[in-house]
């Protein structure tokens, strides 16, 4: 079972929660949106700007418009409200690490760069995850390290 499988929390409330939970922490930036299937928070805290992206459902998937049991054809509100569902849960839980990952660096269990290391927007807009991500895979297929200085002997 997902974490907040089954909230009644609208999106538009965790999206606040999300806002003012880093206000709490010392954020001085906040910015929301989303784009068809993708929804974005951006933020700066201790001169770093964070992005996350949150990966929506796609509303004519069919988890939405069938039933999971008989897989029965869902009339057009109710394949709205379990595509809404999903949406919500997804919040939640984007609420739920961020206010993990905040604490965290609060009580002194990790620091604020290394919890959110993968989501740092580097000065090209890249968060550090999507520039690291492809270099790892490329050390894993090789099995070996990038050399440190790429250029150099």
């Amino acid at each position: 079972m997902a974490y907040a499988e089954n909230t009644s929390v609208p999106v538009d409330r965790s999206k606040a929660e999300i806002e003012r939970i880093l206000q709490k922490y010392g954020a001085d930036q906040f910015i929301s949106g989303w784009d068809q299937n993708r929804a974005m928070i951006g933020f700066r805290m201790l001169g770093r700007q964070i992005r996350f992206i949150v990966e929506l459902p796609d509303r004519n998937a069919k988890e939405f418009q069938f039933t999971p049991g008989r897989r029965n054809k869902r009339d057009e509100s109710k394949a709205f409200a379990a595509w809404e569902q999903a949406c919500r849960q997804r919040w939640r839980a984007l609420a739920l690490v961020i206010k993990a990952k905040l604490e965290a660096v609060e009580t002194g269990i990790t620091v604020f760069e290394d919890e959110f290391m993968a989501h740092i927007v580097l000065p090209d807009g890249q968060t550090v995850g999507e520039y690291m991500r492809p270099q790892i895979a490329v050390a894993y297929e090789k099995g070996s390290m990038p050399k440190l200085l790429p250029y150099g002997s």
